[in-house]
């Protein structure tokens, strides 16, 4: 453990319904642990990024379980920083909780197949899958996210925002065909959508990074793959490896 906060980064496509009832318990348990960071629900599930002192975050994680069953044992993400990496606390209803603009596309009802991260490791260094097709990975982040950190010779369509994918998959579809493409993310949120939509276009073998970036540097620690660190949406700005502030933004994450 490095550092007096928990920082954790989590969500769950699941069904919910009385949102801003939800809403409002969430952010009760959240502001009475003194948690900052932002909490978004939608119908079509949560997407969470909170950080405090450990006993107050987990206590929060138990918490919303109790509230709705279908938030129980959500499995965060972790990192540690000296000062916490948000102003404020948001709780939020959106109707997405990653805007696509596709909402026919439901990852609650059957998600794209997951690659593991060790498993993209080791079929980078091989130089294709254990079939022995090609292997790319592509990147679903927008572009100022990939400048911060990517895989080696990912695919960069120089998205500006998510919703902006479906199209771009749309014109790059030849280019991916008879490869083995994983996509990612910095968490996974949005290659649970991307790698559906996908498959739908008929890219048969597609993965999603289970857990995404983040989760890759848990397991790997980045080397020899990944070029940079990843962007977070706190202060503390780009990440490295070891899930530790990059030296260049280490200052930013006490502004």
């Amino acid at each position: 453990m490095t550092g007096a906060f928990l920082n954790i980064s989590t969500y769950r496509f699941v069904p919910l319904d009385e949102l801003e009832a939800l809403r409002e318990q969430l952010h009760a348990e959240a502001a009475s642990r003194q948690l900052t960071g932002t909490v978004l629900i939608a119908e079509e599930g949560i997407n969470l990024f909170l950080a405090g002192p450990a006993e107050a975050v987990r206590s929060w994680l138990e918490a919303a379980g109790r509230i709705d069953a279908r938030l129980a044992n959500l499995a965060p993400k972790e990192s540690w920083s000296d000062t916490q990496p948000f102003k404020r606390l948001k709780v939020k209803v959106k109707a997405e909780i990653i805007r696509m603009n596709m909402p026919a596309i439901r990852p609650a009802e059957g998600r794209a197949p997951a690659v593991p991260p060790r498993t993209l490791a080791r079929w980078l260094a091989q130089g294709h899958d254990d079939e022995g097709r090609e292997v790319v990975t592509l990147d679903t982040r927008n572009d100022f996210e990939v400048d911060a950190g990517a895989f080696e010779g990912a695919i960069d369509w120089r998205l500006r925002k998510f919703s902006e994918f479906p199209a771009a998959l749309e014109a790059h579809r030849d280019e991916l065909k008879d490869k083995t493409i994983v996509s990612y993310c910095t968490g996974g949120i949005r290659c649970e959508k991307a790698a559906i939509v996908m498959q739908q276009l008929g890219l048969s073998h597609t993965y999603q990074l289970e857990g995404g970036i983040l989760k890759y540097f848990e397991e790997t620690d980045g080397a020899p793959h990944w070029r940079g660190g990843c962007f977070v949406f706190d202060e503390r700005e780009v990440l490295d490896a070891s899930l530790l502030p990059t030296e260049d933004t280490a200052g930013a994450s006490a502004c």
